[in-house]
């Protein structure tokens, strides 16, 4: 999580070349029932004049360890927060970023209120259940606990129902629970210490959403390096159940994916009926400047048509546990019925919203001046440009500059901007201001170089136009080497 983990347990821790105007129509419509692998173009291999109604760009949060689901006419998001239990909460996952989160759940039992990680909640009859790891601010002590929903909505409220620890591993370190259903039955699969890692995968049965009712039992999976397995999620399908997992230290760029599947029938609790799926099936793409893609979930659209996948990444080859957000993709299968999850889309590459989303958008103004919607941006002073950025920036270009006084000034019509661009160790104060209103400084230091960060999101607005402007102030904090701030993507909500 925030802080790095011994090595034997480290997994925890830890754009565009081209204008393609004959994609218009693809982006402008509603993609097959099945997607190919990786079918939302990447922004920067495909740069559309203008976005279609109802796409969205990555990322949807800012946080690691995404679960999220849809119900009640409404996505619900949660992310690991450390102190609590957070939610986001939206119509459409083009406004996931920009929503209020509603803290679902803290603790005043010290035992079990610190280092909250990676929460997932299920439905079970009329109830939901939701599931996470917490300790008393000793990694070695974190457990697996359950909470109950007071009503039939994945937002809460939530009550604390039980610990969750198999007979053989009661006092043993335990995260990242995930639940699987076969046969009508629940099991708790989860990471934790066994034979092969002390991060190792594990299942253990469940007698109800709350009762461990026997056993854990050790699953030797695979995964391309020593340190870990975690974070296992499962899918049904092709007459069999897909368990994908997370592997390698979590602070590395090659976090990853790899994969064990299981016959329809075969008991879960005997490890020998679980298949290996050999080599990673989602793993870094330093063309589209993603590393580290892990974690994960899966969700269906709205409408039920179509697979994704939502999982956290970065933008930095470095080896860092910071910059870890959350982002979504289209994924298909093949035909043996296993899951294809493609390859791992650059952020800010424009994707058609899920089936059923009813938007309403957003679109994006870039820092040249061009705009997939009724947008601009205006300089004062004697900015640098260029394209040294590449995959760490939008359309692979941004600007920069240490001048005090110089201004940036995005134009628009919306109800709400976010401003995404570099993080880096010379970078300073921006003092940002809403339609000439007060001042904000923000801070765009950076210890390590990282793009696409979410730098500013605006307070909510009346519908209409509107202006942002940067102004570069010239000082910095005594980490940073310079006073740069950097300008590249606005994205602009239009409802």
């Amino acid at each position: 999580m925030s802080a790095p983990l011994p090595a034997h347990r480290a997994g925890r821790r830890g754009l565009f070349a081209a204008l393609l105007l004959g994609l218009l129509a693809l982006l402008a419509g509603s993609l097959p029932a099945v997607a190919a692998p990786g079918a939302g173009p990447s922004a920067r291999d495909r740069a559309p004049a203008l976005a279609a109604s109802g796409t969205f760009r990555n990322p949807l949060n800012t946080g690691p360890d995404p679960y999220l689901t849809y119900a009640n006419g409404a996505y619900h998001l949660t992310t690991t927060q450390g102190g609590s239990i957070r939610m986001w909460n939206s119509p459409s996952l083009v406004t996931l970023l920009t929503a209020d989160p509603v803290t679902v759940w803290t603790d005043s039992d010290p035992s079990r209120n610190r280092d909250i990680w990676a929460p997932e909640f299920y439905r079970f009859g009329e109830r939901w259940y939701l599931y996470y790891t917490a300790d008393d601010g000793v990694d070695d002590h974190h457990r697996i606990y359950v909470l109950e929903s007071d009503r039939d909505d994945p937002a809460g409220p939530y009550h604390f129902k039980a610990k969750l620890a198999p007979p053989n591993h009661a006092q043993d370190f335990a995260i990242d629970p995930g639940i699987l259903q076969v046969g009508g039955r629940l099991y708790l699969a989860y990471s934790g210490i066994n034979q092969y890692q002390h991060n190792g995968l594990n299942i253990a049965p469940l007698s109800n959403p709350y009762t461990v009712s026997g056993d854990a039992v050790a699953i030797d999976a695979d995964g391309g390096c020593p340190e870990v397995r975690e974070g296992p999620e499962f899918l049904y399908h092709g007459g069999r159940t897909w368990m994908t997992y997370s592997t390698c230290d979590t602070g590395k760029p090659d976090y990853q994916l790899w994969m064990m599947s299981l016959p329809d029938g075969a008991d879960p609790l005997v490890p020998g009926n679980w298949t290996q799926h050999q080599g990673p099936v989602f793993s870094r793409a330093d063309a589209n400047g993603v590393y580290g893609p892990g974690h994960h979930a899966f969700f269906r659209s709205p409408d039920g048509t179509e697979d994704w996948i939502v999982y956290h990444a970065k933008s930095t080859a470095a080896y860092t546990y910071d910059n870890r957000t959350t982002r979504a993709q289209r994924f298909s299968w093949r035909a043996d019925g296993s899951p294809d999850l493609g390859t791992p889309l650059a952020t800010g590459a424009t994707q058609d919203l899920p089936s059923g989303d009813p938007g309403p958008g957003a679109y994006w103004i870039n820092d040249d001046g061009r705009s997939s919607g009724a947008g601009s941006v205006a300089f004062t002073g004697t900015w640098n440009s260029g394209t040294g950025c590449a995959a760490q920036c939008f359309w692979g270009d941004d600007h920069w500059l240490d001048q005090a006084g110089a201004t940036a000034t995005f134009s628009f019509t919306g109800t709400r901007i976010a401003l995404l661009s570099v993080r880096d160790v010379g970078n300073g104060y921006a003092a940002i201001s809403v339609d000439g209103g007060p001042e904000q400084q923000v801070d765009y230091y950076g210890a390590l170089r990282t793009g696409e960060v979410v730098q500013y999101i605006s307070p909510r607005l009346a519908p209409g136009p509107h202006t942002l402007r940067i102004r570069v102030t010239g000082r910095h904090d005594p980490d940073s080497g310079a006073s740069f701030v950097s300008v590249d993507r606005a994205e602009v909500y239009t409802d």
